[in-house]
């Protein structure tokens, strides 16, 4: 690695998690929820799970004990520093811009938290601030971007993988939590989602 040691991130990505369960117990007054619904609902959250609480802290382990480039044979060798710096800076970025996106989301839902794809329930309120004035789904965004950066920092195809299945799980689970978001605040949510985008502000 050219732009942070690799003991280095793996302490970075340790704090990062710990940072999470901390501000989510705050917040919600929970750190693991059990997952409920259908089978959809209940997928989607076991792997967000699977990919917070396991993936992300073998990757540290890995990275502190500097042994990911041997257990992982998934792993690209890039030695041209034209692009592994950009792929280094990109995952930087998109690694912490995960974390800190889903810590403002969690402090703008609050009591509001549900596992993703629940219907809301009678107390909850559209909450539309905080990220969500940018983003319509940011926790999604949130673990997209953290896989993603995950992926350009370790150049693993195995992290690639977990993107491209947490990307494709995420987008089949949106219409279902958008019915049951419609269902619930009707017209006021209608008007919410023709202005907000799901996952990338101003993009998509």
């Amino acid at each position: 690695m050219y732009l942070i040691d690799e003991r280095t991130l793996g302490i970075v990505i340790v704090l990062l998690l710990g940072g999470l369960v901390v501000t989510k117990q705050v917040t919600t007054g929970s750190i693991l929820d059990k997952p409920r619904g259908k089978f959809l609902v209940q997928l989607v959250n076991v792997f967000n799970l699977f990919f917070l609480l396991i993936v992300n802290p073998l990757v540290a382990i890995l990275l502190i004990t500097r042994r990911l480039a041997t257990v992982d044979a998934t792993r690209l060798v890039i030695e041209n520093p034209g692009v592994l710096i950009p792929l280094e800076a990109l995952g930087i970025v998109l690694y912490v811009a995960g974390f800190l996106l889903m810590v403002w989301a969690l402090t703008g839902l609050r009591s509001n938290y549900q596992l993703g794809g629940s219907t809301p329930r009678d107390m909850d309120r559209l909450v539309i601030i905080g990220p969500y004035r940018f983003l319509r789904h940011p926790m999604y965004a949130a673990a997209l971007y953290i896989s993603l950066g995950l992926t350009c920092l370790t150049q693993s195809l195995a992290c690639f993988a977990v993107f491209c299945i947490y990307l494709v799980l995420i987008l089949l689970l949106i219409p279902v939590e958008e019915k049951g978001l419609q269902g619930a605040y009707g017209s006021q949510y209608i008007a919410y989602r023709q202005k907000v985008r799901k996952l990338v502000p101003f993009v998509f």
